[in-house]
């Protein structure tokens, strides 16, 4: 993969110099509860590679759901929680010293209330990050409408429109009015 990205990215360049080329991962919030030595190991062996690949890059995207806490020798224990999307973006960054494009961020739930309560406290930590001097080119929500995922089918709902999949109907849910909201009012 890494090799592909390279080639790919010196075959744009030949081509379009001026087109912006990056790559994207998923990024886990991780936080040590205590000591340090899982939650840096699994770091280094998930990310690192990838930040250090990106350093001429001209963006990397970040898709980030979780957040994972890790205590002593236990399994981490992962939850969704408002503060992982701006911290997964500032560990990105400086682990990679290039600009940040949230590429994926969200909440598969089938129940909307969580997924609308997650959106402002999730984007003012993004906004901390920015205020801070994190150089972020955007946020993606993850997704406008309800989807098929290649591990788990129709059956996870991130969408923020509801999709009837034999009529094929759309339906906004309150998280698209709530995540309105939070655009104009940034605009």
């Amino acid at each position: 993969m890494a090799v592909a990205h390279t080639a790919g990215k010196a075959a744009i360049k030949s081509r379009r110099p001026d087109l912006p080329v990056g790559l994207s991962i998923a990024v886990v919030d991780d936080q040590a509860v205590g000591d340090t030595t899982l939650r840096d190991r699994k770091r280094s062996e998930t990310y690192e590679r990838w930040l250090r690949l990106v350093h001429d890059d001209d963006f990397i995207g970040v898709q980030n759901y979780e957040r994972a806490r890790f205590d002593g020798m236990r399994p981490p224990v992962l939850d969704v929680h408002p503060s992982s999307l701006g911290n997964a973006v500032r560990y990105v960054h400086a682990g990679s010293g290039i600009p940040v494009f949230v590429t994926e961020h969200g909440m598969a739930t089938p129940d909307d209330t969580l997924r609308a309560a997650l959106l402002e406290p999730s984007l003012a930590g993004l906004r901390a990050a920015i205020d801070d001097g994190v150089p972020v080119l955007g946020y993606l929500h993850w997704t406008l409408l309800d989807n098929f995922e290649w591990i788990f089918g129709y059956d996870l709902k991130l969408g923020l429109f509801e999709v009837d999949f034999t009529t094929f109907a759309r339906t906004p849910k309150p998280s698209a009015a709530e995540y309105a909201r939070l655009v104009r009012a940034a605009a």
